[in-house]
């Protein structure tokens, strides 16, 4: 079974004037003053020994892993022998997700891990690297770990066939779970005294390869497609978009706070660019995959909107006195709510492994490899982008006028939630012109934020509807429920109240010369 850890780290090298051969200790003499890591300083460093570690490091044969910032390695030797992936985070900063030592094939849950980025190509043998780890422990003055200190030798040969080997000497400072970042800052200073300076290569197999990588010839980069006007707004704004589905799958699998939903709101402004800038990329070719991000997104909502609703519903509970709680209320609602899932991370695992979601990757892939430009990719961005932004504006303007001349009830209900998706379109468009209209994309979200909160109340109350019936089948009392969808109905009356004060003021955002 796979583990995830969160690794802090800085790495180091000697410069070429230093000998470091891996059997001085980093920070010899204790106590190091002064260095803090809020409980107070490092009080002392305890040697831990070496250790030897022997570890075979896997990509595809054109490198898609390294080229993310990834790396997956079998590693035998030392306390954590095994499969180890990890994933950036932030600079600094990775997960480490950690299978058990098993045969050399790639353990199925860490391949997962990688499909977005992998697809159909193999995982294959691409370096050995031996390392003998000198380790050295940093303690506060109770004794409690604060970092581990290693100094590795290096070894790497290249397992694909070229010939060459690698050897060098580095450093790095590893965190313990707790500790604060200012100790990385703290020690920094010592270590660069002490003739290191920091790596210039993120892992080992980045500066493994930098030494036995034949060098590229040398010439021009290749220009993206799109030119330099609208076209190449739009299609930078796509590239990050689709950049962050991929770069959001695993999380997504994993379970970390917030993918699902950073993944789903990704599709929507794939979706959402697409509509909005048809006369760029031309939608013959984008509606197909519209309609399959439309799919995904959907498949990626359906936990996220139920947590979103019991979430809200235990938010109003929480608001009531107790003597106004009647009856099993917490229970009902936690019964409710797992009667509705829908098989949660494992469904969502199946889709993500399966052949849909992969072909949906490989259209977005080729789109932006050989986009589909319309005359209007080649014009000035300023001119294009603000035309489409102002064609979805009179377009949400059409909605709001309709939704607030529609009488309380479920047709404007209906109504108010059409204009959010057109407000939500708007924003999503202006963000993309950037500048001038980024103010204006505020004032559109705060729209945005008060349609859905509105739109949230049409959905607890259709809720409460359901538990007051399933709690009176049950003999228990309805009063509770009756209470807070009367709690709900006020605070949708009161958003509609709201709505043409925040509507008439994002309407009036001047963001560019001409508006109206």
């Amino acid at each position: 079974m796979a583990e995830t850890l969160r690794e802090i780290e800085r790495k180091y090298e000697a410069e070429r004037n230093h000998r470091a051969d891996g059997r001085a200790p980093l920070f010899p003499g204790a106590p190091l003053y002064p260095v803090l890591n809020g409980a107070g300083p490092v009080a002392e460093t305890v040697q831990r020994g070496t250790a030897e570690l022997d570890a075979v490091y896997y990509d595809t044969a054109d490198r898609r892993l390294l080229a993310a910032g990834i790396t997956l390695r079998r590693r035998t030797g030392g306390p954590d022998a095994g499969w180890h992936l990890k994933l950036p985070v932030a600079p600094g900063v990775r997960d480490e997700v950690r299978a058990p030592l098993t045969r050399r094939a790639v353990p199925r849950p860490l391949a997962a891990l990688v499909r977005s980025r992998t697809r159909d190509a193999p995982l294959l043998p691409l370096m050995r690297i031996a390392t003998r780890r000198r380790v050295e422990h940093l303690l506060d003055a109770d004794g409690a770990l604060l970092a581990e200190a290693s100094t590795d030798t290096v070894t790497a040969t290249r397992l694909d066939g070229v010939l060459g080997t690698a050897r060098w000497t580095e450093a790095e400072i590893e965190l313990a779970p707790g500790a604060g970042p200012a100790l990385l800052d703290a020690l920094e200073p010592r270590l660069l005294a002490a003739g290191l300076r920091p790596a210039r290569s993120p892992s080992k197999l980045a500066r493994a390869l930098a030494e036995l990588e034949p060098q590229p010839p040398d010439g021009p980069a290749g220009e993206r497609p799109g030119g330099s006007g609208a076209g190449r707004t739009v299609l930078d704004h796509l590239r990050q978009q689709v950049a962050l589905l991929v770069e959001l799958d695993p999380g997504a699998r994993l379970g970390t706070e917030d993918a699902v939903h950073q993944m789903r709101v990704a599709t929507r402004r794939l979706r959402s660019a697409f509509r909005s800038y048809g006369k760029v990329v031309d939608r013959r070719a984008t509606d197909p995959i519209a309609a399959e991000l439309k799919w995904l997104a959907a498949e990626l909502g359906l936990d996220r909107d139920r947590e979103v609703l019991v979430e809200r519903l235990r938010a109003r509970l929480d608001e009531l006195p107790r003597s106004l709680v009647r009856g099993p209320v917490r229970a009902r609602v936690r019964a409710w709510s797992a009667a509705r899932r829908t098989g949660s991370r494992r469904r969502l695992t199946a889709v993500l492994n399966g052949e849909r979601y992969l072909a949906l990757l490989d259209s977005l892939d080729a789109l932006l490899a050989d986009p589909p430009l319309g005359k209007a990719a080649a014009r000035p961005p300023e001119r294009v982008l603000a035309k489409a932004v102002l064609r979805d504006y009179r377009r949400l303007a059409g909605r709001m006028e309709r939704a607030l001349d529609t009488g309380p009830g479920p047709g404007r209900d209906t109504a108010l939630h059409e204009a959010r998706k057109a407000a939500k379109r708007v924003r999503y468009a202006a963000e993309v012109l950037g500048g001038d209209a980024a103010r204006f994309a505020r004032r559109m979200k705060s729209v945005q934020t008060l349609l859905g909160d509105h739109q949230d109340s049409v959905l607890a109350r259709s809720a409460l509807r359901e538990l007051a019936e399933e709690a009176q089948a049950a003999g228990e009392p309805g009063f509770t429920y009756g209470l807070l969808y009367g709690r709900e109905e006020q605070r949708a009356a009161a958003d509609e109240r709201e709505l043409p004060q925040v509507w008439a003021r994002a309407s009036q955002e001047r963001w560019r010369e001409g508006w109206a």
